[in-house]
């Protein structure tokens, strides 16, 4: 399981890399930093959706540190 698949490992504040729904065929991936956490499950195959304080929405691929 990867890092982003996890919702304890997300947290408001933290910068991460996520999949735009958009961008989900070609894999481009976007960084920010998260706003919102809108994944309820504790766990999600494709990655915890969050909403970034640009306002973008997707799926988080990768925590950045």
């Amino acid at each position: 399981m990867s890092e982003g698949q996890s919702r304890s490992n997300i947290k408001k504040g933290v910068k991460v890399q996520i999949v735009l729904k958009e961008d989900q065929r070609s894999g481009k991936l976007t960084e920010g930093v998260v706003k919102d956490i809108l994944t309820n499950s504790a766990n999600h195959p494709h990655g915890i959706k969050v909403r970034l304080e640009s306002g973008e929405v997707g799926r988080v691929k990768e925590i950045i540190l």
